[in-house]
This record gives structure tokens, C-alpha cells and sequence, in this order.
């Protein structure tokens, strides 16, 4: 069956998606919380943090559930539960090329001074007040509820009107951005750059190659949820656990730069076509020209 066979027997769906609506609400939703956590404790600001995550895939949920399309919630269903999408062997290539994109940036800082002892784990997480075993979930869970607000309707919707590299350039600004206000609630990540403003910049800039690699761990495995979940849990504990210093964070947002401009040439079909602008829901051809 040829692809116009596919289009014209494939069921119609004349949902339109809402990207700006989207992030409005993400954003708001996530930002209500997590604004209040820079005023109160550690403690409840932690609890404040964890609600606020949940934001994005409380709205991408309600967008499918009361977005009156059949298809979109089969698709969200598929991607979510649809474990014969995932495409194993792009999975782990592609935490193998993270894990190089790490080795590299530690040797890379040798030549700035920094030092071989980054081969080696911390003893804590990053981020105070939860503990080992709540950071531990907290990183667990950062994985699996981010991924179901941004899979699961998020990145559809932008993808639906352009290319997957615009999409990817807007996701990966958008999506770098949300994590503003962490910078100024006491016990993250992110408040813990503020000692230095090259620091903070790196962080946000760092996001914008990493939405690169995440879409093409999405597309590759047929656009499955799972398969950026296992992928995000990865990099969330690679990058909390091995003992790089921030200057060599900095080296490594150029290391993943680098790749995701070779990713991007070596998969430049996925990146570039368009045969799915203006009918994803629909669009049978992925999983075929996408493959690793």
C-alpha cells in the first residue's frame, strides 16, 4: 500500500492543536506554584516544587480529554502505553552518546584545569531537603510526568504546523524557560548556579541542543512517551550523579552542541520533512523513515 493508498483511507480528524494556549497554561500553572516556593521553607517550598512539575501533564491530559477527538486520545494512549514502539536500540544509542557527550566534556575541561577525580559519583543529589530517597524520586518522576505534558500534546502541537527542527528550536526555548523561577527557590539545582551568572546562562542555553536529542529519541521509536521517559531519567541522573564541575557543564553544552548539529545532518529527513505538517494524527510514514 503506497502512501497516498494510506492517506486517503486513513480516518480524519479535524482537531485543530493550540500550542500558545498550551504553554499559557503550563506555564501558569506551573509558575503558581512554584513563584510562592521562593517566600516559604525548604520543606514546603519542595512540596510546592513537586505540584508545580506536575503542571504540564495535568494540562496536556485535559487538552486530550476534552479536545473531542478520538484520534488524538488513541494517540496519547499508543504513546504512553504502546511499549512495541519503542525502538530498544535507539534508546540505548542513544544514552550511549550522552554517556560520550559526558566523557568528553570531562576530557575536554582537563585543558581548563579541571580534574580527572570528575570521573566518579557524588555522594548527594544536587538539591536539598528530600533526602537520598526523595531525590531519587524526585528525579523518577521529573522523567515521567514532564514527558506526558511535553509528548504527550506539547510537542505534537507545534510539530503539527513546521518541521521538527523549528519545532525542536521553539520546544527547547520554551521548555528551558519554564525552569525559571527554580533559580530562586532555595535548596535546587538551579539556585545553586547563582553563584555565578555564566552558570545560570549555561543552564538555559544548555536546553535548547538537549530539545534536539530528546525529539530524536521521540521520533525514532514512533513517537513513544516511554522511550523519552527512560532517556530523560537517564540524563536527570548522569547529570545529578557524576561529579562534573560547572565549569566543565559549561564545555559540555558546546560537546552537545556539536552532536546535535551531526545528529540533525545524519537525520536530516526526520528533521526537515514536512510530509506531516497539517495531518501528524494521521501520518503512517514515521515509524518507516525513521527508524535508527
Amino acid at each position: 500500500m503506497n502512501e497516498q493508498t494510506i492517506m486517503n483511507t486513513a480516518p480524519q480528524d479535524t482537531y485543530r492543536f493550540r500550542p500558545a494556549l498550551f504553554f499559557v497554561m503550563a506555564y501558569l500553572f506551573t509558575w503558581i506554584f512554584w513563584i510562592p516556593a521562593v517566600f516559604v521553607s525548604e520543606d514546603l517550598g519542595a512540596v510546592l516544587m513537586l505540584i508545580g512539575l506536575l503542571a504540564p501533564g495535568v494540562v496536556s491530559t485535559v487538552f486530550v480529554l476534552v479536545s473531542g477527538s478520538d484520534l488524538l486520545k488513541k494517540d496519547l494512549k499508543n504513546k504512553v502505553v504502546g511499549f512495541y514502539k519503542v525502538k530498544w536500540l535507539n534508546v540505548l544509542l542513544a544514552v550511549i552518546v550522552f554517556a560520550v557527550i559526558i566523557v568528553s566534556s570531562i576530557l575536554l575541561s582537563l585543558l581548563f584545569g579541571q580534574s580527572l577525580s570528575q570521573f566518579s559519583f557524588t555522594e548527594d543529589f544536587s538539591f536539598s531537603g528530600v533526602g537520598i530517597a526523595g531525590a531519587m524520586l524526585t528525579v523518577t518522576l521529573a522523567a515521567i510526568i514532564e514527558e506526558i505534558g511535553w509528548k504527550g500534546y506539547c510537542e505534537d502541537s507545534i510539530g503539527q504546523y513546521m518541521n521538527w527542527f523549528w519545532e525542536s528550536m521553539i520546544f527547547g526555548v520554551l521548555w528551558s524557560f519554564w525552569h525559571f523561577p527554580l533559580i530562586f527557590i532555595q535548596g535546587t539545582y538551579q539556585a545553586s548556579l547563582m553563584v555565578n551568572p555564566l552558570y545560570v546562562v549555561n543552564f538555559f542555553v544548555s536546553g535548547i541542543p538537549m530539545g534536539f536529542i530528546i525529539t530524536w529519541v521521540y521520533l525514532a521509536s514512533d513517537r513513544s512517551i516511554l522511550a523519552c521517559m527512560i532517556f530523560h531519567f537517564v540524563v536527570n541522573f548522569l547529570q545529578e550523579k557524576i561529579a562534573m564541575t560547572q565549569e566543565t557543564k559549561c564545555v559540555e553544552t558546546i560537546v552537545v552542541t556539536l552532536v546535535t548539529v551531526i545528529i540533525v545532518i545524519v537525520k536530516k529527513d526526520m528533521f526537515f520533512e514536512t510530509r506531516h505538517v497539517g495531518r501528524l494524527l494521521t501520518y503512517h510514514g514515521q515509524s518507516h523513515d525513521q527508524a535508527v
